[in-house]
Order: structure tokens, then C-alpha cells, then sequence
């Protein structure tokens, strides 16, 4: 889903969810980015839905100044519906208390091919929801679902032209 229809040379922001609204909790990227279409958001962003193949999230990003993806996880220990915030820059950095996503593909796959082919966004910034259930289903479970207003009003925060980027 593209809610822009200017180019994306024109996309200042891509918030990316990745996720599969068949896998219960895996949907939550999309979750959140389906109550961001229902916002007014400021002119440049733009919203994407991926199911996390590198290719398709790099295409996602792809000439924006900031990217902000979010994706389900799971950590060990598990603590559904918690939410960690990092940023990766020019050296990848570790997903903090060893999350995954809920896919099988590491985000790093991504963002390292995406530096080989110079084709990473200044900014990169993911939100990782930890996830309770990620079986077959189209709900959410109760814990990753609560989480998802609070996500969307953080990330409104971080579209703001003033907002606080700071943290990770």
C-alpha cells in the first residue's frame, strides 16, 4: 500500500510494516500502519505494507530521507505486546535483547544488501513488537493488540517536523 501518489523521489518518510494479517500477531506492522492511513499525516510520508522479503523492504524505502519499519518479533524472554525502538546507522547495530522477526529473515539481511547497493535511507529507524502468537488467525492476541494505538501515537510523534527522535 502506497498512500502517496507522488513519486517516491518526492518521500521524505516510508513507515513500512511487514508483517502477514493471516499469522495473528505478524500483522501487526500492518496493523499499525492501517490505523496510520486513517491519520492526517504530514505531506512526504508515505505507507507501505511488505511481508519483509529484503527486496520488497528495500523497494519500500527506496529514496526516502527516513525509513521507519515495523515488524513483529520474538525475544527470549518473551514479553508480548512490549515494544523496542532502535535505530540502525551506518554500522549495523544489534537488535537489542536478541529479538527476530517473526518471519525468518534477519532485518540485517536487508539493510546489509541494501548498503552494498547504496541503497539505504539516511535514518532507519524499527520498532519491534513482541509477539505472543504468530499461528494461523487474523486477530491479534489481546497484549500486541493494546500495543498497537500507543505504537501509532509514538510514531506520529516521530513523523512530527519537531518531533523526538532521540532514544533507541
Amino acid at each position: 500500500m502506497d498512500r502517496s501518489s507522488r513519486s517516491r523521489s518526492r518521500t521524505r518518510i516510508a513507515v513500512i510494516g511487514i508483517g502477514n494479517d493471516h499469522r495473528r500477531d505478524d500483522g501487526v506492522g500492518w496493523a499499525v500502519v492501517a490505523e496510520l492511513a486513517r491519520r492526517r499525516l504530514a505531506r512526504g510520508v508515505a505507507l507501505f505494507r511488505t511481508d519483509g522479503e529484503p527486496t520488497r523492504l528495500i523497494g519500500a524505502w527506496e529514496g526516502a530521507r527516513r525509513a521507519i519499519v515495523v515488524d513483529a518479533a520474538r525475544s527470549r524472554p518473551s514479553r508480548p505486546g512490549h515494544v523496542h525502538r532502535f535505530r540502525i546507522h551506518d554500522a549495523l547495530s544489534p537488535s537489542p535483547h536478541g529479538e527476530t522477526s517473526s518471519h525468518g529473515f534477519a532485518l540485517g539481511d536487508a539493510v546489509a544488501l541494501a548498503r552494498v547497493l547504496g541503497r539505504l535511507p539516511t535514518e532507519l529507524l524499527v520498532y519491534a513488537v513482541e509477539a505472543a502468537d504468530t499461528g494461523p488467525g487474523t486477530t491479534l492476541s489481546p497484549p500486541v493488540a493494546a500495543a498497537v494505538l500507543p505504537l501509532v501515537a509514538r510514531i506520529e510523534r516521530d513523523l512530527a517536523p519537531r518531533g523526538t527522535d532521540s532514544g533507541g
